[in-house]
C-alpha cells in the first residue's frame, strides 16, 4: 500500500503563550482561547480528537478516548510568522531573525525600487493591510504610484488597485523587490496586495502572491521529491518554499476553497505529502481582530473534518497544527509567539498524549520516517 501524509495547517492557530513569548513581546495571547469563547465558535469533532485534552487546553472539554494522537509544539527558531514557522515544521530551524523594519525600509531601497519599476512610493511604514488601502488608495489611483508597507513580521508588502497595476506587472514589481532585497535586507517575504472597490470602500483580493527566499538548506519537501515520491502544495506552501521541494501546487482562494482541494487530493492516486495551509484564519480574523469570524471560520473546519477523515485510506495519516499564533484579541493586530496544536490521526495513529514537543521540526522528523524517506533533522519522530 502506498503511503500518504497529509499537514493541514490552521495558519494562526496558537494555543497558548510560548515559554519565551516576553522575548517577543507577547504574554497572554492564547489564539484558541480567545476564540472558544466566541458564540460563534465549534469543535466537537477536534475536540473527539483530544484537541481539549492537550496540556494547558482547560477551557475545552476533554474525552475519555480521543481517537488521535494529541499534543503541542514549541517553535526554536527566532520568529513567529510563517516563514519561519512553515520552515521549521519541515526541517529547517532559523536561529537569526529575519529583518524587520518598524520605521519603514531605507531610502537606498525605495528609491532604488522605484527607480527600477518606474513608480513613485507611497507609505512605507508598518501599517495594517486593510488600512493602509483606505489611507493611501485614492492618491495611488490618482498618481500610479505603489503603496509599500510592512508589518512587524518580515514582508515588503506592495498593493495596487487592479486597474491601476495589471495582476502580472504586480507580481513582476515584486519580483524586482525579492531581487533587490538581498544581505541585511533580505526579508522572509514580498507580497503582492491587489485590491479592487471604490474609494473608500476598497477589498482586497484573492490573487495575493508570495514571493519567499528559498529556505538555507533542504527540507524534507527536497528529502521526499528526492525519493521520488509526490510533494503536493494546497495553498500558499509552494510560495513559501519558493517552489523548492514541490513537485504539484494547487492555488486555492479561501480556506472553503482549501478544504475542497485536500478532497480531491485525498481522492487521487500518489505516494508521499499532501502539504495544505488555510490562511484565511490569519489573514481574515486574526490581524482583523474578528474574533468571532475566525470562531466561525474555525467551526467551518470542524464540521468539514468528518468528510475527510472518512475518506482516509489505511495507510494515510493527517497531521493538523498551525505556524505561529494571532490572538484576534490580542492589543495588537501581529502575530502572536505561541505552542501550535498537534494532532495526528490514521488507523496507523496509536491514540495517546504526545506531550510538549520542543520544536516543530518534530513533524519533519515523524514524516519523513513514516515515509521511509532518509533526512537529517533536529526534530525527534511521534511516529513509531
Amino acid at each position: 500500500m502506498k503511503k500518504r501524509v497529509f499537514i493541514i495547517v490552521l495558519d494562526s492557530c496558537g494555543i497558548g503563550a510560548a515559554p519565551d513569548a516576553a522575548l517577543f513581546n507577547d504574554r497572554d495571547c492564547d489564539t484558541l482561547k480567545r476564540i472558544s469563547h466566541s458564540p460563534m465558535f465549534r469543535g466537537d469533532n477536534m475536540i473527539k480528537m483530544g484537541l481539549g485534552n492537550i496540556d494547558g487546553v482547560d477551557y475545552l472539554p476533554k474525552v475519555s478516548d480521543p481517537i488521535a494522537a494529541y499534543g503541542k509544539m514549541m517553535e526554536k527558531s527566532a520568529g513567529k510568522d510563517t516563514t519561519t514557522g512553515h520552515w521549521e515544521i519541515s526541517g529547517i530551524i532559523s536561529p537569526t531573525p529575519m529583518p524587520t523594519f518598524p520605521d519603514g525600509f531605507p531610502s537606498e531601497i525605495i528609491e532604488e525600487f522605484s527607480r527600477l519599476t518606474g513608480r513613485k512610493i507611497l507609505c512605507n511604514k508598518p501599517y495594517s493591510g486593510t488600512d493602509v488601502i483606505r489611507d493611501y488608495g485614492k492618491l495611488h489611483e490618482k498618481t500610479g504610484a505603489l503603496i509599500v508597507y510592512t508589518s512587524a513580521d518580515s514582508v515588503f508588502q506592495i498593493a495596487a488597485h487592479e486597474k491601476v497595476v495589471p495582476i502580472e506587472t504586480l507580481y513582476e514589481y515584486c519580483r524586482i523587490a525579492r531581487k533587490l532585497l538581498r544581505g541585511k535586507y533580505a526579508v522572509g517575504r514580498v507580497i503582492a496586495r491587489p485590491f479592487i472597490g471604490e474609494y473608500p470602500n476598497y477589498t482586497r483580493t484573492s490573487n495575493r502572491h508570495d514571493f519567499s527566499l528559498e529556505p538555507p538548506s533542504d527540507t524534507m519537501l527536497d528529502a521526499i521529491k528526492n525519493q521520488g515520491m509526490t510533494v503536493w502544495a494546497v495553498g500558499k506552501i509552494s510560495d513559501i518554499f519558493a517552489g523548492r521541494g514541490v513537485t504539484e501546487k494547487t492555488l486555492t482562494r479561501s480556506n472553503e476553497d482549501g478544504m475542497k482541494k485536500a478532497v480531491e487530493a485525498l481522492k487521487r492516486d500518489f505516494e508521499g505529502l499532501c502539504f495544505i495551509n488555510l490562511v484565511d484564519f490569519d489573514m481574515l480574523y486574526g490581524h482583523r481582530q474578528d474574533v468571532d469570524g475566525y470562531a466561525s471560520a474555525f467551526a467551518a473546519f470542524d464540521e468539514w473534518l468528518p468528510s475527510f477523515l472518512s475518506g482516509m485510506k489505511r495507510e494515510d495519516i493527517l497531521i493538523i497544527t498551525a505556524d505561529h499564533g494571532c490572538d484576534p484579541g490580542d492589543s495588537h493586530t501581529n502575530h502572536t509567539r505561541e505552542y501550535v496544536p498537534l494532532i495526528v490521526y490514521g488507523e496507523k495513529v496509536v491514540p495517546r498524549n504526545l506531550g510538549i514537543r520542543k520544536t516543530f521540526a518534530d513533524v519533519a522528523a515523524s514524516v519523513t520516517k513514516y515515509l521511509g524517506v532518509c533526512y537529517e533533522c533536529p526534530g525527534e519522530s511521534f511516529i513509531d
